[in-house]
């Protein structure tokens, strides 16, 4: 088999949240949704939540992936082209860019003139340029955090689970999302709900679809969170859904310091079935939300090569 009909891939995750990372600096990998779908199936592919190609934004507007570089992207950064397992493009993924930094440090991708003044990994994504830092690494493990960018409230909706509703607060983060903060609910009675199933929603308020969070009211700077991603079904974490969270869980206390013209920050500890991670949301004196940061573990897990013409077995296909 020559390098023309296959593809290196790395295995990822953060917080169980588990992506297929493709180098592909010049973009002449074909990422169809049929390749996607083959390369994510967890009984036929390898196995994963999402495929990201790693690529520069410059390659991926000249080869049409994309239509224009997003907000503060620039042509030589490298962006995170990722697909959902279904195929489908989605604009961001917070456990994603960890994951995505920490490779491209691995892959020696981020010398000293690629690096922000301050130290951080500029990565492109969809929804805008997104500053990583990456703590420390420690063999196949380290600990990064990310600029997530400011929450953007977007009115109250509500989505139905496995016949239940839910009532919850739109956070768009780039990515649309409902979260959900449950009245009276505990970690164990989250652990016992469905959330597999497609939830539900108003397509008004969300025309591309939404990440539905169900999350326990706060207690002691901690909640507890599932979550449904859009494309992909129930997954083990996700990054952006676990700001949409904590924007959620302190919606009063977001009201109330607006009212008082209160400048903020608080970090709050966000539990999932992959782990746990640190969202630290603020505001300023006159109420407006100021950029979120994510922090987690991310861990590469392998690196293989798999035949571009992976789909043609018939993997990933109903």
């Amino acid at each position: 088999m020559d390098a023309s009909t296959q593809t290196e891939v790395i295995k990822g995750h953060g917080t169980g949240n588990d992506f297929l990372l493709v180098p592909d600096p010049d973009v002449t990998v074909d990422l169809t949704d049929d390749l996607v779908r083959s390369l994510a199936d967890r009984h036929r592919g390898i196995g994963a939540d999402g495929v990201i190609r790693i690529a520069t934004a410059g390659a991926l507007a000249r080869h049409g992936v994309l239509d224009s570089l997003p907000d503060g992207v620039r042509d030589g950064d490298w962006f995170m082209d990722y697909r959902n397992a279904d195929g489908s493009v989605a604009e961001m993924c917070g456990n994603g860019v960890r994951v995505f930094a920490h490779a491209l440090s691995a892959l020696d991708l981020t010398s000293p003139g690629y690096l922000n003044d301050d130290g951080t990994v500029p990565v492109g994504t969809r929804a805008g340029r997104r500053d990583v830092r990456i703590h420390h690494v420690s063999g196949a493990e380290a600990e990064v955090s990310v600029d997530m960018g400011v929450p953007v409230i977007t009115g109250r909706s509500s989505a139905t689970l496995d016949g239940t509703r839910y009532d919850g607060l739109g956070v768009d983060m780039g990515n649309p999302h409902l979260a959900c903060v449950v009245p009276g609910f505990d970690a164990s009675g989250l652990a016992a709900l469905r959330v597999g199933q497609e939830p539900e929603y108003d397509a008004g308020f969300f025309p591309t679809g939404v990440n539905v969070e169900l999350l326990t009211p706060l207690a002691d700077g901690s909640v507890h969170m599932r979550v449904h991603e859009r494309g992909v079904g129930e997954t083990l974490s996700c990054g952006t859904g676990t700001v949409a969270a904590a924007v959620a869980a302190l919606e009063d206390r977001i009201d109330d310091r607006a009212r008082r013209g209160e400048a903020w920050q608080e970090t709050v500890r966000v539990v999932i079935p992959g782990g746990e991670v640190a969202v630290t949301v603020g505001a300023d004196a006159d109420g407006r939300l100021t950029p979120a940061t994510l922090r987690g573990p991310s861990t590469l897990v392998f690196t293989t090569v798999v035949p571009l013409d992976l789909s043609s077995a018939g993997a990933g296909r109903s």
